[in-house]
């Protein structure tokens, strides 16, 4: 095993052990007395009565960390011509990657001390919109190489793939740092599961400009990834159409993520029919009147995915007849 894949598998285990170790401020997040739920549109996890110093360094802390994000996407950029060895780690990988420590640390001490969020000023669906809109543009992207559906319908997305290559790290590193910050490091298994997710995502950016960052089994699992999570945050949440997010993303990876790996026909088929299969045990119980539930979360993001890949191309058209 190459230097590479030995600092991913350890860099990977290290995001699993540190998003355990937020099981040890169990203690100190059970003294914090939270207000009652109020509603969909309200996040339980934030401070009653927040203070100076718990807004300053959350949002503090958020800023450096975005700089820094931000910072290293721009420097892999400009220095793409010295990256062309996509098979060894380069100086902005190990820093990528101690640098995604280092704000590790930073926010379970921000959490110990002063627990408070990003969320106590911004709106608990600026979080979900962030990450949804991730998972769109990946499918933008792969959408030429794999198809959007069954293999097929992702050329027309070919001239908006290189525009989005070019700078979908600027916004995936938003999109993750602010999620990162949005919430506090608390104990439940939603957000311990949420929190694997994120560093992952960050070790992701980290790989910039080597064979991880494009291995297409590693980015399917991160696509993939977002299954257990919802799954979870429904079921912990007590929430009843869990299958929506289920079924809603599996959907994806029949439909398109699945096309992308070279799987035989006969795996794809069995992997179709399990999840049908599924389908028809889990709902034969729910209830049938339930099953628009599976097609939601496809609907938005193929009706996103449409929406944004338009305007791209809508935007270079004019841009070419400008010149």
């Amino acid at each position: 095993m190459t230097v590479l894949w030995k600092s991913f598998w350890a860099a990977v285990s290290l995001a699993v052990l540190v998003s355990l170790s937020i099981l040890l401020l169990e203690p100190r997040l059970s003294a914090i007395d939270l207000l009652p739920d109020q509603g969909a549109a309200w996040y339980y996890w934030k401070l009653p009565e927040p203070t100076f110093w718990s807004r300053a360094t959350a949002w503090g802390f958020y800023i450096l960390h975005q700089i820094f994000f931000w910072g290293l996407i721009r420097y892999a950029i400009v220095h793409r011509d010295e990256l062309r060895d996509r098979g060894k780690m380069h100086m902005v990988n190990w820093i990528g990657l101690f640098g995604t420590g280092a704000f590790a640390a930073l926010h379970y001490l921000q959490t110990a001390v002063w627990y408070d969020g990003l969320a106590q000023d911004t709106s608990v669906f600026s979080s979900q919109l962030s990450v949804i809109f991730l998972l769109v543009i990946v499918l933008m992207i792969e959408a030429p190489r794999r198809g959007l559906f069954f293999g097929k319908g992702g050329q027309w997305l070919a001239p908006a793939r290189t525009w989005l290559i070019r700078y979908h790290g600027y916004y995936f590193a938003w999109a993750v740092t602010y999620t990162y910050w949005f919430h506090p490091m608390e104990t439940t298994a939603g957000h311990i599961l949420g929190f694997v997710y994120t560093f992952l995502l960050m070790i992701q950016g980290a790989f910039v400009f080597t064979r991880v960052h494009t291995n297409r089994w590693w980015t399917v699992a991160l696509e993939l990834s977002v299954v257990i999570h919802g799954v979870t945050v429904a079921i912990v949440a007590g929430q009843e159409f869990w299958p929506m997010f289920f079924f809603g993303f599996l959907a994806l990876f029949v439909v398109t993520q699945m096309h992308g790996l070279g799987l035989p026909s006969w795996v794809k088929w069995l992997i179709s029919a399990a999840f049908v299969g599924g389908i028809v045990l889990v709902y034969s119980d729910r209830g049938w009147e339930y099953l628009n539930e599976v097609v939601r979360i496809p609907v938005i993001d193929y009706g996103l995915v449409v929406l944004l890949g338009g305007i791209i191309l809508l935007i270079q058209r004019r841009r070419r007849a400008a010149t």
